[in-house]
């Protein structure tokens, strides 16, 4: 496989900025319509977009369109890896981010925000160690549900490496089984009981408030690290048969998610569930034409991504997680300014977009690197292992080196 994808760095990003303009168009006012939202209600403005609402709606399938994304780099991350490194990787890749942006949503809700300040505390912590909150918690902010099923992904990538017999093929297959059966019992009850039922709200509890189980997203993260064997070599029939599995549990995941939403808020009682679904798969095939024509091309050397790319891909991480809550207040207060609301979004989070480049080329290096030396002082950095030697995850990948997805960090 060639030594980057552009692609993946310009889709993560429009899946990021497709989730932000969700929230801050359509969940920002339709939540009434289902329940309390998180900490941000303390520090929004009180803005309605219900015109932009049929072309808003579905921007949270980014979260889906993101896990099939980390599904790919993190396979190609952890066979180009030992255990040691992969972990050190992913450790240095998500906590200076989540440090630094828990920390400006904390103070933001501190000192804008309306609520007591003793209900941050233990949220913020919570944020901080990147420990999922359970069903009866607080998030510091919504988006970071997320962060619980991408840690319980690596999780589960590490111990298989640590095993030195379960290799991607395996844990692939695994994960499509275990997601599927879930997602066709979650279509089975969706298709009997109504949102107002208890069946439908304990199977949505697997989308948040459960989400480190990888109940219903297991298929997507599968879906990834299939298009990245893909990438690698043709795929056997049986494998095939498994991509087709992931996709429809896919598709049956983002189908029950956006039924819930177009029968409880009435805004979009006449828009179809079908949308999202082909939001997402239109990324995927783009996701799985860019490795076919990798696999296809492998040997001929590539030239080298555009820069700009490669930045979209380090704005995309801080960028979905401040543009709910401090995107929310720099609304406030771009509105109480004077704005209009519309202009006040898309102000707001051009704005973001700039802090969160700063963020990803000043102040995450540093606290990465003084993580690093801080890990290195007391001997905790492991050994580089030979380039030569491949892990035991790759194994029936036929790579010919260990190389890394450039364009790709997740």
């Amino acid at each position: 496989m060639k030594s980057h994808l552009p692609l993946l760095d310009p889709l993560r990003f429009g899946a990021a900025f497709g989730v932000a303009i969700f929230h801050q168009m359509f969940w920002s006012w339709a939540w009434a319509s289902i329940g309390v939202p998180g900490f941000e209600r303390t520090v929004a403005a009180d803005v309605l977009y219900p015109s932009a609402a049929p072309f808003t709606w579905f921007g949270w399938v980014g979260v889906e369109i993101f896990f099939v994304i980390s599904g790919f780099v993190i396979a190609n991350s952890a066979s180009t890896s030992s255990p040691g490194e992969f972990l050190l990787g992913r450790a240095l890749r998500l906590y200076p981010a989540v440090w630094v942006c828990a920390t400006a949503t904390f103070l933001v809700l501190l000192l804008f925000g309306s609520g007591p300040a003793s209900e941050l505390i233990l949220p913020y912590i919570h944020a901080m160690l990147m420990v999922p909150k359970g069903v009866t918690g607080q998030w510091l902010d919504e988006v970071y549900w997320t962060l619980a099923a991408e840690t319980a992904f690596y999780g589960l990538v590490f111990c298989a490496m640590l095993t030195r017999r379960i290799t991607l093929r395996h844990m692939a297959f695994g994960l499509t089984i275990y997601s599927a059966i879930f997602n066709a019992l979650a279509l089975l009850v969706v298709s009997s009981t109504t949102p107002s039922d208890l069946p439908y709200l304990v199977i949505l509890m697997f989308r948040v408030p459960c989400a480190a189980f990888l109940l219903t997203h297991g298929c997507f993260f599968a879906l990834g690290i299939w298009l990245f064997i893909s990438a690698n070599r043709r795929l056997t029939a049986l494998e095939q048969v498994a991509v087709a599995v992931t996709c429809l549990s896919g598709a049956a995941e983002i189908y029950v998610f956006a039924s819930f939403f177009l029968t409880s808020i009435p805004a979009i009682a006449d828009q179809s569930a079908l949308v999202p679904i082909m939001v997402w798969a239109a990324a995927v095939l783009l996701i799985a034409r860019a490795a076919n024509r990798s696999r296809r091309s492998a040997g001929i050397p590539a030239p080298e991504a555009p820069a700009y790319l490669r930045t979209l891909g380090l704005i995309t991480y801080p960028l979905y997680l401040t543009h709910n809550v401090i995107g929310s207040a720099l609304i406030r207060a771009l509105v109480e300014a004077g704005l209009d609301a519309t202009s006040a979004v898309w102000i707001a989070l051009g704005m973001l977009v700039l802090v969160c480049w700063f963020m990803c080329a000043k102040i995450e290096p540093a606290v990465r690197g003084t993580l690093t030396q801080t890990l290195a002082h007391f001997g905790k950095l492991p050994k580089r292992q030979p380039a030569s030697r491949r892990p035991a995850l790759a194994q029936g990948l036929r790579l010919p080196l260990p190389v890394p997805v450039k364009g790709a960090a997740s």
